[in-house]
Formats: C-alpha cells, structure tokens, sequence
C-alpha cells in the first residue's frame, strides 16, 4: 500500500493512513458482519488500498469505489496530468481518518443508492441459499456489475470480467499467480 497511488500522480499512503485503514476495516467488519478479509480483498482489487484513488467514473468513489459513496480522498475521475480529463480536482493528503472511514462503510455496508458487500452477501445467502464459500465469489461479482449472469458464470457480464476470480485469488494468497481470465 505504501507505493499503490503513483499511477494516479498522488501521494502514496503514509503509515498512518494505513493503520487508520485496517481499524476502519476491523470496525466495519464488526458491524456490518462481513468478513474483514473480504472487505480488505475488495480493496485491494478497487483501488490497491491508495486512500486517494481516483473515483472510477462518476459516482464509485474511494477505496472500494462504491456505488454513489460520500467518502473520497480525491475528487478526480482521471490521474492527475491526464490530457483532457479531470485530474484537477481536490487531493487531501494527508487523508483523514473519517474519510478512510466512510470509503470503507460505504463499500462494506452500501448506500441509499446501491449496494454494499453486505446487501450482496445476504442476498447470495438468504435468497441464492449459497452458504459455502462460493457466496464470497458471487457477492463479488454482484457488487462488481450489479448481478450474476443467469448462465451462473461469474465471468459473464458487465463490469470487470475477472472480478470473482481476481477476489478468488487474493481471498487464497494467490495474488501474483499467472492465470488464463483477460480482462
């Protein structure tokens, strides 16, 4: 994490950030329910853990680039420098705890406008009935694209292709591993 933000042209983490990091991910775990190393895999595929990670198109701010979330480090949608994109928004650096904080709430727990690891790992539970491991890989994918393909394949779909796969792989250590899933 202290070298995750040079691709978006902003400072990368400094140590407080981080720590200020894993005690909101512990807090939200507790009390939202969902499992602290999903939520840390979420984001690390979101936004490498840089706390002043670009917002992935209008409204996915964020560490977890959420659906519509109040909490950023960085109003930009491009890296700064970017010719003819917005890159010229506000940076706060350093990024307050508060901040880290609702990054990481609005991901884990969602927000009036969409939802959360939690919605998508209640709805893979209570309604899908899928209580192995598997409801992590497809809570994934809902909150990459919003649903699962019918066919049941979690590479189908909008959004990212490999998504599932990718949280798959961090959630079992296998983060660096070659695969065969393109983007």
């Amino acid at each position: 994490m202290k070298a995750s933000c040079a691709q978006w042209g902003v400072p990368d983490d400094s140590d407080v950030e981080i720590a200020d990091m894993k005690k909101s991910i512990l807090y939200v775990a507790n009390s939202t329910g969902v499992d602290e190393r999903f939520i840390l895999a979420v984001v690390m595929q979101e936004s490498t853990g840089c706390v002043r990670v670009v917002n992935n198109g209008p409204g996915n701010p964020g560490l977890m680039q959420s659906h519509n979330g109040t909490g950023s480090c960085n109003d930009n949608t491009a890296a700064i420098g970017t010719p003819g994109l917005a890159g010229n928004g506000e940076v706060q650096t350093p990024c307050p705890y508060s901040e880290i904080h609702q990054q990481i709430h609005d991901g884990a727990a969602g927000t009036i406008y969409g939802a959360g690891l939690k919605q998508c790992l209640r709805q893979q539970q209570q309604q899908q009935h899928h209580t192995d491991v598997s409801q992590f890989y497809r809570a994934a994918r809902m909150y990459n694209s919003g649903s699962i393909d019918s066919s049941g394949d979690l590479g189908k779909g909008g959004a990212t292709k490999c998504y599932a796969s990718d949280i798959a792989n961090r959630l079992t250590g296998w983060v660096n591993a070659p695969h065969d899933c393109t983007l």
